[in-house]
């Protein structure tokens, strides 16, 4: 799964402990998800995409697709 999450921070002007103080998690987890090291759990991911007033399918883009027979 990749995200758009940095595009977005960056966007408000935050920087990553901004953004982890706003969601109450470490700047640690900020940079892992930015950079694909680590998948947010749901509430986490919702509590992004509501900062950001989008949906999370415009901040977490899906990219697998199951394999076909």
């Amino acid at each position: 799964m990749r995200n758009r999450l940095k595009e977005h921070r960056e966007a408000q002007g935050w920087s990553q402990g901004e953004l982890a103080r706003r969601l109450g998690v470490s700047r640690q987890t900020i940079n892992a998800v930015e950079t694909d090291k680590y998948d947010p759990s749901l509430p986490l991911a919702l509590r992004m995409a509501k900062l950001f007033r989008v949906a999370v399918p415009d901040l977490f883009i899906d990219d697998w697709s199951p394999e076909e027979e």
